[in-house]
């Protein structure tokens, strides 16, 4: 399987940035890791093992990139605005750096699905969400999709545009509705067991709904716990089932 790591300079981050690509074909899944966790995570995790038949046949492409979450919301040292501004900047490097950069090496036609587990899952259905002409669509595991979740009490316009619960219920733009429900793979998983919110998931789906966005959502059992096997069985039987 081909596994390749390049990195730069990001101009909006101020920071070296790395990313690994895996495959050389297919649809693009781009992962985003959880908590605070780098761009080998998944790998490490052996979700890219799960993935390798997948990745191997061409069914799906594969890149992985570095959370900055220790640098935003679980920074206790940080006060809110410089958590939600340094939040902001990450959105820009993921839009202005790494979806060209992507779409450079795998064709301008590909489409680029973001894909993350527990608050991997927000940011890539925040990513989504925010910039449907960009990304194609999200697959959104375990997560929690209300960014007060995790601001600790701070709230203002930014984190407001962060937080899908909130804007999405309020979006009036028509062009940017109806760009999101061109999307063919809108996938909000969760299990029920120890640390899974299914009703977090419930109402993100329910809002969905209401705004007559085609997704999938899929619930399952108490005995699915908020961990890494879950992730691990999820992702090929989506592959499988969906894609």
């Amino acid at each position: 399987m081909h596994r390749e790591i390049q990195s730069w300079y990001s101009p909006v981050l101020n920071k070296e940035m790395e990313i690994v690509e895996y495959g050389h074909f297919g649809p693009v899944i781009l992962l985003l890791p959880t908590a605070a966790a780098d761009y080998l995570e998944y790998e490490r995790f052996l979700m890219i093992d799960v993935l390798k038949k997948y990745i191997e046949n061409g069914e799906v492409k594969v890149y992985s990139i570095n959370s900055i979450n220790s640098e935003s919301w679980l920074n206790n040292k940080l006060d809110g605005r410089s958590k939600v501004v340094r939040h902001n900047q990450f959105n820009r490097y993921v839009y202005d750096e790494v979806i060209p950069f992507i779409k450079n090496r795998s064709g301008l036609e590909t489409p680029v699905y973001t894909c993350g587990a527990s608050f991997g899952a927000l940011h890539a259905a925040n990513l989504f969400f925010k910039n449907p002409w960009a990304i194609s669509g999200c697959i959104a595991m375990s997560g929690l999709y209300d960014l007060g979740k995790y601001t600790k009490g701070y709230w203002d316009e930014d984190c407001y545009w962060n937080s899908p619960l909130h804007y999405l219920k309020d979006l009036q733009n028509e062009a940017h509705l109806d760009a999101i429900r061109s999307s063919k793979h809108i996938h909000i998983l969760t299990g029920s067991g120890d640390y899974e919110d299914p009703d977090g998931s419930r109402y993100i789906s329910g809002l969905l709904h209401h705004r007559n966005i085609p997704h999938d959502l899929d619930i399952w059992g108490y005995d699915i716990k908020h961990d890494w096997p879950t992730w691990r069985a999820m992702m090929p039987y989506l592959l499988e089932t969906s894609f």
